[in-house]
């Protein structure tokens, strides 16, 4: 039972204090002189949960659980419910409001997931287009890299791999694109985790979200168990963290306080939504000055 599986886990080391609430902002227009500054600014560890108030028995994470499956079985209907124009409209939305953003065009190397309409996640496929056909404009110019997940196992296991095409991409025993393991050459592909650089840029999906970064996924775990790792990696590296970018339907924005949480939790840095981009974490608030 997921409880128990839980319990185990919950005397982890926790932070002290709680993210404080971002307000929505409909801008996405930063300084690309911002963004470098920003980016060697230490982001502090990602957790949302105070020792004070952390789950302390069964009967409190069941509690929780049980609240997340409420709200997953509300978004998943409003999600069924929303017309294809109003899905099309918000898609190119929310694609264009990343694709113009100076956050992004100054990332070096991306993790993003492959939508699935069959989940009905925000489109990524117009951002996918521009990273794997973009034209350097000039010598200096390096292309993006990007890595696209794949799934391991039904243990939350999943990993990060690099792609050039999307012909890299194939269906999963679950209907859902991902990359080989190996190149058409036999080739073993590039996994994030062995990567001699870091990542910028994570844009992750999700269910539900809320100003202050809370992030209901699908029950698997396994974007918060990836997300964890990694930070581990990126602190043993002594590199900087990349932004958490979440990418949300209006539906998906909900309010302060509709998300149950666990120190298991990862938060996101912020948001994008048909309005804008919405700032959440020191980080983001400083790409957003």
């Amino acid at each position: 039972m997921r409880v128990r599986k839980f319990v185990n886990k919950v005397t982890m080391a926790l932070m002290p204090n709680p993210c404080k609430i971002a307000s929505p902002s409909t801008s996405s227009l930063f300084s690309p002189s911002h963004t470098a500054n920003a980016r060697q600014t230490p982001i502090p560890p990602r957790s949302f949960v105070a020792a004070s108030d952390a789950p302390e028995n069964a009967s409190q994470l069941d509690a929780i659980f049980r609240k997340k499956h409420a709200l997953r079985s509300k978004i998943r209907r409003e999600l069924k419910n929303m017309s294809p124009i109003q899905r099309y409209e918000e898609d190119n939305s929310i694609q264009n409001i990343v694709l113009e953003a100076p956050w992004f065009k100054s990332s070096q190397s991306l993790c993003t997931y492959i939508s699935s309409a069959a989940l009905r996640e925000v489109n990524t496929s117009k951002i996918l287009a521009d990273v794997l056909h973009h034209v350097p404009g000039n010598k200096q110019e390096k292309p993006k890299r990007v890595y696209v997940p794949r799934v391991e196992d039904r243990f939350s296991n999943m990993r990060m791999l690099n792609i050039s095409s999307l012909d890299d991409l194939v269906k999963s025993s679950m209907d859902i694109r991902e990359p080989a393991p190996v190149d058409s050459d036999g080739k073993e592909r590039e996994d994030v985790m062995q990567a001699s650089e870091p990542v910028d840029l994570f844009i992750v999906p999700g269910l539900a979200f809320d100003g202050s970064g809370r992030r209901l996924g699908r029950s698997g775990g396994y974007y918060d168990l990836f997300l964890r790792n990694y930070e581990e990696l990126v602190k043993r590296k002594n590199w900087k963290q990349p932004l958490l970018v979440a990418l949300a339907y209006s539906i998906q924005v909900v309010e302060e306080g509709a998300i149950p949480i666990t120190p298991n939790d990862v938060p996101v840095d912020a948001l994008v939504s048909p309005t804008g981009f919405i700032p959440i974490s020191p980080i983001a608030k400083e790409l957003h000055d």
